[in-house]
């Protein structure tokens, strides 16, 4: 046998072996992502949100909240069928290259099918079943309620659960009162509420609401006059004593 010979006879077997094992993980990923559906249907997990105490209907958001979250999480949402194939192929090449999980690049609707329906365990299957779960949400709901959804049900450190619960707990006030500057600081919590929380971390929270105002501004929702005025505001300066006590 010739070293070419070897050589297409092994490609041929490492191509049939990926094939196996794309469709083993493929039929491990359907399987969960049926039955996460199966045991909850999407108006269930809908209902489920909306009775929580501190849910806020969309129309109560203020604009400049809802544009930070997007601009900050996913800033394609609007253009996506639930899963955006830029953000997954640029998280995977700088994944490769720091050699870990740097990046998720995770859709808003990807988001919120992981926390209703999934664990958190970085696994093929359970990617590929969150996707299949994006994507039968995003036939169902529309881009609107998927976002109210996530919004009310992403954590934002200190115990709050939702936009409701946070606003009221690290400001005292209800969402719709919100100023710009603190929506910019909320936006940027869940990305990571131990690491964000206002009530923790006070300098981080400022350094990421930095960042959101800068995401707002890159993505045309801000000019960038406006943006430097709401940077220099003391946006913390607004937390109440609540916020700043730690639950147990």
């Amino acid at each position: 046998m010739t070293a070419g010979t070897l050589f297409k006879r092994s490609l041929a077997l490492a191509l049939i072996l990926g094939v196996l094992a794309t469709a083993f993980f493929a039929a491990r990923g359907f399987n969960l992502y049926r039955t996460a559906l199966e045991s909850q249907s999407l108006d269930d997990m809908a209902t489920a949100i909306e009775s929580e105490q501190g849910f806020t209907s969309l129309d109560k958001l203020p604009d400049l909240y809802l544009q930070a979250v997007v601009a900050v999480e996913d800033h394609r949402f609007y253009a996506h069928p639930g899963f955006d194939v830029i953000a997954t192929g640029r998280a995977l090449v700088n994944n490769i290259k720091a050699r870990s999980v740097v990046e998720g690049g995770s859709t808003i609707t990807q988001q919120l099918a992981k926390n209703q329906y999934f664990t958190q365990e970085q696994t093929l299957e359970r990617k590929l079943a969150e996707t299949l779960m994006a994507f039968t949400m995003e036939s169902h709901f529309s881009k609107r309620k998927i976002l109210e959804l996530y919004v009310n049900s992403i954590y934002f450190g200190n115990g709050y659960e939702g936009i409701g619960n946070a606003s009221m707990g690290y400001f005292g006030k209800q969402p719709s009162q919100l100023t710009e500057d603190e929506c910019a600081m909320l936006a940027g919590i869940p990305n990571a509420p131990s690491v964000y929380s206002p009530a923790k971390n006070p300098d981080l929270a400022r350094q990421r609401q930095q960042e959101v105002l800068r995401k707002l501004v890159r993505y045309d929702y801000l000019d960038q006059a406006r943006a430097q005025h709401l940077s220099a505001r003391p946006t913390l300066s607004a937390v109440t004593p609540k916020a700043m006590t730690i639950p147990a």
